[in-house]
């Protein structure tokens, strides 16, 4: 029932900036966190940014003070501002939306393909 919607991905230049957006088909706050995760070809899921219902957020170390995940409560909308790319950013993009009851499984979206090459 409940859907996510990434987009925004897509092909940039080392040192550049892309925002992804993911659209829920229900209110955000309806969940304990949201959060993003990429997977590199070869290498397994990782956690990106996650923000919490209460609005904390917090970040894989390698890269904070270069991603910033962010939410539009009116929109249903979460967001991950990424700057300074590198190409080792490139990876599958994925949005999740984690239920309040962790036994419950989380719901992921498509993916959004994010590239980052000169």
């Amino acid at each position: 029932q409940v859907q996510l919607v990434e987009s925004g991905g897509g092909l940039v230049q080392p040192g550049g900036s892309l925002r992804l957006s993911c659209a829920a088909s229900e209110n955000i706050f309806s969940f304990r966190a949201m959060a993003w995760y990429r997977q590199a070809p070869g290498k397994q899921r990782e956690q990106v940014a996650t923000i919490i219902r209460g609005g904390s957020t917090n970040y894989a170390a390698s890269l904070k003070g270069r991603f910033t995940i962010s939410r539009s409560n009116a929109e249903n909308t979460v967001y991950l501002q990424m700057n300074s790319l590198k190409p080792e950013d490139t990876a599958v993009y994925y949005c999740t939306a984690i239920p309040f009851v962790l036994t419950s499984p989380s719901l992921w979206g498509q993916g959004t393909q994010v590239t980052v090459s000169s």
